[in-house]
């Protein structure tokens, strides 16, 4: 007998260790099927609210956001890249990459979890930034995934280009933010029990079992 188990998955579509986190979680669900049964809810949260079309120099962007020696990051770039590897996931590296604005990614989740999609959507929308080095706010690049995830383009293009959903993931991003959560991934476990950073699997499956048997 299985129990229902909501996940929050707080996360940005350009954030390395969000693509770890969740992937992680989904193989720690594979492997707790015999006590829950899972409803993921993504959630969004901007790394870079202000950050303008056409996105930023990675490089020149942690420099001025974490300081001079952050440019650099090579041991902390190979971990990222061996830890999605062991998950089944490209993290490609490469010269001149840009880091972009995401909003009108999360208005495009938002609609995509209210027809199902969400997470073939959160799947394909990394990847096409991450492997492929594409830009998650094009509206080209959008429409691309929202087609691998199996959304109806048309649709997905209309709430692209009609700036749908703006309000309600504006809402929700000031409430997580009001509710404390500052860096992500952060999940929340049936609205009560909170797991920030990425971890590995076995550490996400660690914690379903002790909070399935809990209740």
């Amino acid at each position: 007998m299985t129990r229902t188990m909501t996940f929050d998955v707080i996360s940005d579509v350009v954030c390395p260790w969000c693509v770890i986190g969740l992937l992680g979680l989904e193989q720690a669900l594979d492997a707790t099927g015999d006590v829950v049964t899972p409803v993921i809810r993504l959630q969004p949260f901007e790394l870079n609210p202000h950050m303008p079309p056409g996105g930023q120099d990675i490089a020149e962007h942690l420099r001025e956001k974490y300081g001079a020696q952050a440019g650099g990051g090579g041991e902390v770039r190979e971990r990222i890249r061996t830890m999605a590897a062991a998950l089944g996931f490209e993290m490609a590296q490469r010269p001149g990459g840009r880091i972009y604005n995401t909003f009108d990614a999360h208005r495009l989740i938002d609609h995509a979890q209210r027809e199902g999609r969400g997470l073939s959507l959160a799947h394909a929308l990394f990847r096409l930034y991450f492997t492929d080095g594409r830009d998650p706010g094009d509206p080209v690049v959008l429409a691309e995934a929202a087609r691998t995830a199996g959304l109806d383009e048309a649709g997905a293009r209309a709430v692209i280009e009609s700036g749908a959903f703006a309000a309600d993931v504006r809402a929700i991003e000031r409430e997580w933010r009001e509710n404390g959560v500052t860096s992500v991934p952060t999940i929340i476990i049936d609205e009560r029990y909170i797991v920030q950073g990425a971890q590995e699997p076995a550490a996400y499956e660690r914690a379903i079992r002790r909070i399935a048997a809990e209740n």
